[in-house]
């Protein structure tokens, strides 16, 4: 893992992350260039920030860090992506369930930290905004680190 991380042990992607923090969806009638963007490293673009974009928020992520991601804007695409993980690390991509474990709907974003009820990420398209925001324990799906190829 080291070939993908700073100095200070921090992922190389999650600098790009944080500086992102605060984009947010426009008003109805209107798009955010930025999230369009997002969208364009991904099966979707040229969508709006309508469209679901957590997903196409990591891949853009990683991509301005040199590494590729899924291609996909769904996010439940990331639980083949790379390599597994037992336990979560800083900056990892974790996949949530959405309405139920075997839905297709999801969740993504850089893990932060957990407590004992709730994961903390940082990702896009919570609250319609590059935020930090935290979800149940109970809907991780998986954890995930880019395989050292990619």
């Amino acid at each position: 893992m080291t070939d993908i991380r700073t100095m200070h042990d921090d992922p190389i992607w999650m600098p790009v992350a944080l500086a992102e923090t605060g984009v947010s969806q426009y008003p109805a009638g209107l798009s955010n260039p930025r999230i369009t963007a997002y969208h364009d490293g991904t099966n979707i673009r040229g969508y709006d920030d309508k469209a679901s974009w957590c997903s196409s928020f990591v891949n853009w992520c990683l991509a301005q860090a040199g590494i590729a991601g899924t291609g996909s804007a769904l996010a439940r695409s990331w639980l083949e992506y790379g390599q597994p993980l037992s336990a979560p690390i800083s900056g990892c991509i974790v996949v949530l369930q959405r309405d139920e474990p075997d839905s297709w709907k999801g969740h993504v974003g850089f893990f932060l930290r957990a407590d004992r009820e709730h994961v903390y990420l940082l990702g896009g398209n919570q609250l319609g905004q590059v935020r930090e925001h935290s979800y149940p324990l109970a809907h991780v799906l998986g954890y995930r680190w880019p395989s050292p190829n990619r």
